[in-house]
């Protein structure tokens, strides 16, 4: 008898999900084979995502404003590229939290995150079996005020993230800059372009171009016309633009 009164318990559950608003959550996703293993990505929007790799659960700059992050996995690791809000978020961060959650930030995003390991510009080291290399993300040419850029050179972070053999590149805010260029053997990479803090469509195109991604998805895309995007980036020889719903 409690076993059947169970059974029903747990269809009832089932045939209610839907009405508890949980399928709002469910979010578009890719898998990129690596010779370490696949690594599945989930889009949870803006600049936020998730990836799962050999059964570790990876957040970057996780954000309330896109997910209902108590319905997410747990973190292994989470990754913040900067201090802004869309990307510190100890509300989201609280959420996928667990005992022995490890914690990588840029200096200044490090503060209200207990423990977190501080990578600057340049600096490299493995995590969970993953290397990460933090590389620079910074305005050139956008302006909160003359001479005071949104995202300063040196204070917040991109990620290189190696999975075996395979290089995935988190931007984080960012224009075009320099040490693109230095970038190499990247397969996957996210970008972003979103006036006035990050890139212009022309600046994508630059950007792309220089590090030459087998695979590019435009992230952090804000009311970018991404129709115009996708027609700009087509032509890249060797580069496969993934248009996702990133705003």
């Amino acid at each position: 008898m409690r076993k059947k009164l169970l059974t029903v318990c747990v269809l009832a559950l089932v045939l209610l999900l839907p009405a508890l608003g949980l399928a709002q959550y469910k979010k578009p996703s890719d898998v990129i084979r690596t010779d370490a293993g696949d690594v599945a990505i989930t889009f949870l929007g803006h600049g936020t995502l998730m990836l799962e790799w050999q059964g570790k659960i990876i957040h970057l700059d996780p954000w309330s404003a896109q997910a209902d992050y108590s319905s997410l996995p747990k973190a292994d690791l989470v990754l913040v590229t900067h201090e802004h809000r869309d990307h510190l978020d100890t509300g989201a961060i609280e959420a996928v939290r667990k005992e022995g959650t490890l914690f990588v930030a840029s200096l200044k995003a490090s503060g209200p995150l207990s423990g977190a390991v501080v990578l600057k510009n340049g600096d490299s080291k493995t995590f969970l079996g993953i290397r990460v290399d933090a590389v620079p993300a910074y305005n050139r040419e956008h302006m909160r005020s003359p001479g005071e850029p949104f995202h300063p050179r040196g204070a917040g972070n991109g990620y290189v993230l190696h999975f075996g053999s395979t290089r995935i590149y988190v931007a984080g805010d960012t224009e075009v800059v320099p040490e693109m260029a230095e970038l190499k053997g990247v397969d996957v990479a996210f970008l972003p372009v979103n006036l006035p803090y990050t890139m212009t469509i022309d600046m994508l195109v630059e950007a792309a171009k220089l590090i030459q991604p087998k695979i590019l998805y435009p992230y952090h895309t804000g009311e970018t016309d991404m129709i115009q995007v996708q027609a700009r980036l087509k032509d890249i020889p060797g580069v496969e633009t993934r248009i996702r719903p990133m705003k």
